[in-house]
């Protein structure tokens, strides 16, 4: 730790950061035992945090992530999707179509940034905060490959019709954005989508993925 920094905030961060990480949540041994601390100082950084309603205690004892961390979650929403815009023009300009910025929420797909080409006669109808599960459509079955490690070459999802007859999508997934699950991909009205798409939905999901690190 430097002068500049604290240390008990340091260690309240790194507590929720372990709690998140897991589904069963913690005890106050196994936080202590991984934070290097005694018991009496998590006791502490746990009641400062249920206080606030980011860190909750079942009634085993076991802390687990609180409902107060989706209150600070839906701020990040409007940072990413600003953030985004930029390489969401170029990519719905460049190939024509409906352009997107899709994040994993729990089991679902959730469209927080839409971008429509200014050029095209006609386009999909792609609006933001548009929901689906995570296993249909491009957007996220792109995330899923990511997680999965099935992400192999060439890097991007193709589908057809598995969100709305006769449109069909490419997606590829963020990666190496810490605390971001999610994907870029464009959405059009098309049998198959054109060779060149893949490879530019590549690129525009990189772009967006390094204005967010």
């Amino acid at each position: 730790m430097t002068a500049e920094t604290s240390q008990t905030l340091d260690r309240g961060l790194r507590v929720l950061k372990l709690l998140a990480d897991t589904d069963h949540g913690l005890t106050v041994t196994e936080l202590s035992n991984k934070l290097g601390v005694n018991r009496t100082v998590v006791y502490r950084l746990l009641a400062t945090l249920e206080q606030h309603a980011l860190v909750r205690r079942d009634l085993g004892g076991r802390a687990r992530v609180g409902l107060g961390v989706l209150r600070l979650g839906r701020q990040v929403h409007p940072l990413v999707r600003e953030a985004a815009l930029p390489a969401l023009r170029s990519l719905a300009e460049d190939i024509g179509a409906t352009a997107h910025l899709t994040l994993v929420d729990g089991t679902e797909a959730l469209a927080v940034a839409v971008v429509e080409p200014t050029w095209t006669d006609y386009h999909v109808a792609y609006r933001a905060g548009f929901r689906h599960p995570l296993e249909r459509g491009a957007a996220g079955k792109a995330i899923l490959a990511a997680r999965t490690g099935a992400a192999d070459e060439p890097g991007y999802t193709l589908t057809h019709g598995e969100l709305e007859a006769g449109a069909s999508g490419a997606a590829a997934a963020l990666v190496g954005v810490t605390g971001v699950e999610g994907s870029v991909g464009v959405v059009m009205l098309a049998d198959a989508v054109p060779e060149r798409v893949g490879p530019r939905v590549v690129d525009a999901a990189r772009e967006v993925a390094d204005a967010l690190r």
